[in-house]
């Protein structure tokens, strides 16, 4: 029975060329192994992720399509995704463009770039028709993500899917009766987030999804984004990551150029930031307890 490493050399000579050299590389998310191939005749060096194990199947998956979604907005540079296989026992590999990544590119462009990424007509039908979600569950680190599509459009729409799918999910997972608590009044004092969100007209927009310092480079001083937790939802709700990202004046005097700051916008922040701090404290524990109680205090303010 062959390996799952070897299948996918199998699958890169008959499509992509015949392997020149190759060389490992740091492990990746998950304990997922990384080989960078070199092949005769080919445009670009090659990355294949490969793991012994089903339990990253889901991961690979989600990020061949997010990466997918991410390059069809045509405004970054997203390495290009060659093939997924989860068909092999006890195993599933990912291959996709390898890209020399260094740095970071010039902030106001990255801005102007991340803001037309958000502006760009979605890749999926579903979200060209105003739902939000996916087409695929992934993970955001290690964490399952929910995205199935939701049933209708719109801004109710959209908060239904963040507080049940987003927030609601991960609750669930802490299964801690003070957060319970704390979001209860949350709710009621927003009227169920739909006051966070008045005059708001929410749209699909195709989100990085975990958009902190690791995920963004420059390849040849152009913006680049990668590893993404993808979906479509508010644009707004990219930013959640913020506080990690390292993102100047400079970056958002360029997004706003493009995308103008919506009122409300400051406290919807609070929002989509107790997302991602909801998962951090699920996967590290520690001080993001008191972090997320924070926020969902200021947001019930």
């Amino acid at each position: 029975m062959t390996s799952v490493a070897d299948d996918a050399e199998t699958w890169l000579t008959f499509n992509l060329g015949k392997i020149a050299s190759k060389r490992s590389m740091a492990s990746g998310s998950g304990g997922a192994a990384l080989t960078r191939y070199t092949l005769e005749g080919a445009r670009c060096d090659v990355v294949v992720k490969t793991s012994r194990s089903k339990n990253l199947e889901q991961m690979f998956l989600g990020e061949a399509f997010g990466l997918r979604a991410l390059r069809a907005s045509g405004s970054m540079v997203v390495p290009e995704v060659f093939h997924f296989d989860d068909s092999i026992a006890g195993g599933s590999y990912l291959i996709m463009e390898f890209m020399e990544f260094s740095g970071r590119a010039d902030p106001s462009e990255f801005g102007r770039c991340m803001a037309q990424m958000h502006a760009a007509v979605p890749l999926d039908e579903e979200a060209r028709a105003g739902k939000f979600g996916f087409k695929v569950d992934n993970t955001i680190g290690a964490t399952p993500q929910p995205n199935s599509w939701t049933a209708g459009t719109g801004t109710a729409a959209w908060v239904e899917f963040f507080r049940d799918k987003r927030i609601g999910h991960q609750l669930r997972l802490a299964r801690d009766e003070r957060m319970k608590q704390e979001w209860e009044r949350v709710l009621e004092a927003t009227d169920g987030l739909a006051t966070l969100f008045n005059g708001v007209e929410v749209k699909p927009s195709v989100l990085h999804g975990d958009l902190w310092s690791g995920n963004i480079a420059a390849v040849a001083g152009k913006p680049a984004i990668f590893d993404p937790a993808a979906y479509y939802g508010h644009h707004e709700a990219e930013w959640g990551m913020a506080w990690c990202a390292s993102l100047g004046p400079a970056f958002w005097q360029g997004y706003r150029d493009v995308l103008p700051k919506d009122e409300g916008f400051d406290k919807r922040a609070v929002l989509y930031e107790l997302y991602h701090k909801l998962n951090h404290y699920n996967l590290f524990g520690g001080g993001y307890y008191h972090d997320a109680l924070g926020l969902m205090m200021s947001l019930a303010e």
